[in-house]
């Protein structure tokens, strides 16, 4: 039953998708001020602004913990990596979850602006090694919102991420959350993960489409790693070949 729910959840927030998609598409042909310095007219965050903020960071590998001291060009596991590896095979972050995206993201999440997603997928393209992890992925599996939150929010935000970046590789019904859980908000890492333990499935009857294949999840924000951590379980669990994580921002630690 729960697994049945989910699916139907999926299936109306992708015919809500394609409505929102025409609102957006008519969000960001408007003039605008950039959201940092309040330049006008100009894209949710100006050329100058991104320049100055989205600045390419060394970054783990397989966790995108941002690892100072490491040239960008040879990323280094972190030593918690190292020592307990993820079940990710790889792991990018476009900007770091700081001044001034921890703020444009959560207007951009809990304020109903969906406009704002061609702008950050397209950041998250120009971060070095997104774009040729998108092009040898399968499938784009966004992370799956409880319905509660997708009731609250109107949409979800990894969703309208992952149809920017490769429309035709996106698949909203195959990566479910079959459970509701907490927010992770107050929870130290170690609950965070039991509190999203079994809490994502793959839907039944297309299960076998992961077998094999390179599969990509795609998520706004990463801080302890737990829910796309326990995604890439399921999909390993399933025969996935490799499984990769595009996060739009990545919190500076683990907790």
């Amino acid at each position: 039953m729960k697994v049945r729910a989910a699916c139907e959840q999926r299936r109306r927030e992708y015919i809500d998708s394609m409505f929102r998609d025409l609102l957006a598409r008519a969000m960001t042909t408007l003039p605008s001020q950039c959201g940092v310095c309040r330049a006008w007219p100009a894209q949710p965050v100006c050329e100058a602004c991104v320049a100055r903020f989205a600045q390419p960071l060394p970054r783990c590998p397989t966790c995108a913990l941002h690892v100072p001291g490491i040239a960008r060009a040879t990323p280094r596991s972190c030593g918690e990596c190292l020592k307990s590896p993820p079940p990710l095979d790889a792991c990018f972050a476009a900007v770091s979850y700081a001044y001034p995206w921890s703020g444009l993201i959560a207007n951009y999440k809990f304020n109903g602006n969906p406009g704002a997603s061609a702008f950050f997928a397209t950041l998250m393209r120009s971060t070095p090694w997104i774009e040729p992890a998108l092009d040898h992925g399968d499938l784009l599996l966004p992370m799956p919102l409880s319905r509660q939150r997708l009731q609250e929010r109107g949409f979800n935000q990894a969703l309208e991420l992952a149809r920017h970046l490769a429309p035709r590789k996106t698949d909203p019904a195959l990566l479910l959350r079959i459970r509701d859980t907490p927010s992770q908000r107050p929870l130290t890492r170690v609950e965070r993960q039991r509190n999203v333990a079994g809490a994502f499935a793959l839907e039944p009857a297309r299960a076998q489409h992961v077998r094999g294949r390179r599969v990509v999840l795609v998520d706004d924000v990463m801080t302890s790693g737990a829910s796309v951590f326990a995604a890439a379980r399921v999909l390993h669990e399933a025969g996935a070949a490799h499984v990769a994580a595009l996060v739009l921002a990545r919190t500076d630690d683990r907790d």
